[in-house]
């Protein structure tokens, strides 16, 4: 097997697979020396924990060396009007709901005007990361804890974690650049040229980027665009260190909305992670470069950020006879929800139990597409639901509400949710990386109403109790888990667990 191409996608296909597949194939690593990481989105979502466990990552030597802190979840900031004044906010944690369903029904019956917001009402994850406390207590196991999290990183940080794991595993690494991939007659590669001569394999994975150098170019799959839908296309990214080493550590992404998009804020160890997303068919580099300024209170010129261009979508088929893409030369969606690693997560656990020891792959070949495709789309229709919701008065707003723009799927589904949340029956799991409490958190952030049916007494003098009884947990979570920067300088300083190096 030959993997064309580094960074996160690269590096942490290689290490899963020779995780996953052991000593039963053998795996080599092309690198171009002088190709950066991209870094767009350097947010996970609660999977990279278990990836990581089976990856055999110490959690301690992954925060240390990735630069990784803490994510609880997205607070969303100024995507509705403000109110009397008032700037909207509200927050998607990643647990679910205190005790499943039973919550939603009563905090919908409650009167709009007084109760709490919902992720406050129904989850202790909101005041945990209100005050900026860490999601677990020291000692607690590798990627154990109370609460469900996930990770902010250092892109090339994580990168090079991966590379020196996946080379522990087995992967064999070469630097050279690609000079030009050859076709076969059967339609699929015959082989790659490079600096260092022409390379052969039986399975190509394409990690090339959005310059899709196998599965795009050669292979010329088509790429199926969701701008339409989805219309930011450009992204200014920087990096801003903290006025103080002791600054306390956002415990979530920070989203805040623009006239023509939004900006990530994450809290890295040493410095903050910002993004400015924005449609370039609403906004010019320049005025999103003084969205940008305007945020950090900075004079724009002085902050020189990255800009990235890109189009939302995927290619129709990701795999292809003897080649299979892995991240961006897969697809591309927005980071406002940190999918980018899950779905290299999804799609190097895919290959590994699809992949047939001998025999034909188009079986496995066209399974692997339709569940990949499947999943961008349904990743793409809530992002949307971000969007669509939104009553704020500007141009890529007013559009984004556009009957036209949302997916026929998403349309029913809000037709159905005026009558009733959503459900887990809403869903096909195997192809979905939401769940439908997910899809609760926007609904009832962004002030959509659904109804809530009716209740006897004891039904709500049950509500109460459980209400109330969220509201003890998390104000008493809030008070004894640790700050947040305190777990994550504990964990950089601690030795590496002997038991998480090996094989």
């Amino acid at each position: 097997m030959l993997i064309v191409g580094g960074g996160t996608a690269g590096w942490l296909t290689a290490a899963y697979l020779a995780r996953a597949l052991g000593g039963a194939v053998s795996i080599t690593l092309l690198e171009a020396p002088e190709l950066g990481t991209i870094g767009v989105g350097e947010g996970t979502f609660p999977t990279i924990r278990e990836t990581l466990r089976f990856l055999g990552i110490d959690e301690a030597a992954f925060v240390r060396d990735a630069g990784a802190t803490f994510k609880q979840g997205v607070r969303f900031a100024e995507w509705q009007p403000p109110v009397a004044g008032v700037p909207h906010s509200y927050f998607h944690p990643f647990d679910p709901p205190y005790q499943g369903a039973g919550l939603v029904p009563h905090w919908l019956r409650q009167d709009a005007r007084a109760r709490a917001p919902f992720a406050e009402a129904v989850s202790i994850q909101q005041r945990v990361a209100a005050a900026r406390r860490a999601p677990k207590q020291p000692g607690e196991g590798d990627f154990d804890g109370p609460l469900h999290y996930a990770f902010h990183f250092d892109a090339a940080r994580l990168a090079a974690l991966l590379a020196t794991r996946a080379r522990a595993l087995g992967v064999a690494h070469r630097s050279a650049r690609l000079r030009a991939v050859v076709g076969a007659a059967d339609g699929g590669i015959a082989r790659v040229e490079t600096d260092i001569g022409a390379l052969t394999a039986d399975l190509y994975v394409d990690c090339t980027g959005f310059r899709a150098e196998m599965i795009g170019e050669a292979l010329r799959s088509p790429f199926h665009s969701v701008a339409d839908q989805l219309f930011t296309d450009r992204a200014l990214t920087c990096k801003i260190p903290y006025d103080s080493p002791d600054t306390p550590l956002e415990s979530a992404t920070v989203a805040t909305a623009h006239a023509a998009g939004w900006i990530w804020d994450i809290g890295l160890a040493g410095a903050r992670g910002i993004g400015c997303v924005y449609a370039s068919g609403y906004m010019g580099d320049d005025a999103a470069a003084e969205t940008l300024g305007r945020y950090l209170g900075r004079d724009p010129a002085a902050i020189a950020p990255r800009r990235i261009a890109f189009t939302p979508g995927w290619r129709e088929r990701s795999w292809i006879g003897n080649c299979v893409a892995v991240g961006l030369a897969s697809g591309f969606l927005e980071p406002l929800e940190s999918t980018g690693v899950v779905l290299i997560e999804a799609a190097a656990a895919m290959i590994a139990e699809l992949l047939p020891s001998d025999g034909p792959v188009d079986a496995p070949a066209a399974r692997f597409n339709a569940l990949l495709a499947a999943r961008y789309e349904n990743i793409a229709a809530f992002l949307k639901l971000h969007y669509c919701l939104s009553a704020r008065p500007e141009p890529f707003w007013r559009d984004h509400r556009d009957p036209a723009t949302i997916p026929p799927r998403l349309r029913d589904w809000l037709d159905q949710w005026r009558h009733r949340p959503p459900s887990r029956f809403d869903f096909q799991l195997e192809s979905e990386t939401f769940a439908h409490f997910n899809y609760q958190y926007i609904l009832y952030g962004m002030g959509y109403a659904t109804a809530g049916g009716s209740a006897d007494a004891a039904a709500t003098e049950r509500g109460e109790r459980l209400l109330a009884r969220v509201r003890t947990f998390g104000e008493r979570a809030a008070r004894e888990l640790p700050p947040h920067r305190a777990l994550v300088e504990q964990l950089a300083a601690a030795p590496i667990s002997p038991a998480r190096t090996g094989s």
